[in-house]
């Protein structure tokens, strides 16, 4: 599967690959093991696994969300979203540490989630 996202999600991605501390190269880490669990897939989950669940809170387009086992003080979190007919998954939405916002980080998924998708919409129509 590739992987595409939006260059929001890029700019945090390169901050995060910046981080130089031992926790923000933890975080790092287990964001590119997430990246790893995507691009191994073959097509898009048709069934939720310990790493791939289903977002109940989304509305325009089915997500999903893409966790690493626990890990104590860390939890790593994509959203991402596959575009039907295609071999591209891309990252909607990103928690660099989900730990330290609990739930909170579900309560608007859905709506961010649209909006990162429409926004991935309108650059890839830019690019071409």
């Amino acid at each position: 599967m590739l992987i595409d996202w939006t260059r929001a999600f890029d700019q945090q991605f390169d901050r995060m690959e910046a981080d130089q501390t031992p926790d923000g190269q933890r975080r790092f880490d287990l964001l590119v093991a997430l990246l790893d669990v995507l691009s191994e897939l073959d097509a898009p989950p048709d069934d939720e696994s310990a790493s791939l669940r289903r977002v109940r809170q989304s509305r325009n387009h089915t997500v999903w969300r893409v966790a690493h086992p626990y890990v104590p003080g860390i939890a790593v979190r994509l959203v991402c979203w596959f575009p039907p007919g295609e071999d591209t998954v891309v990252v909607t939405l990103f928690a660099g540490d989900k730990a330290g916002m609990g739930d909170v980080f579900y309560d608007n998924v859905g709506v961010r989630s649209d909006q990162t998708i429409d926004q991935w919409l309108r650059e890839r129509k830019e690019t071409r």
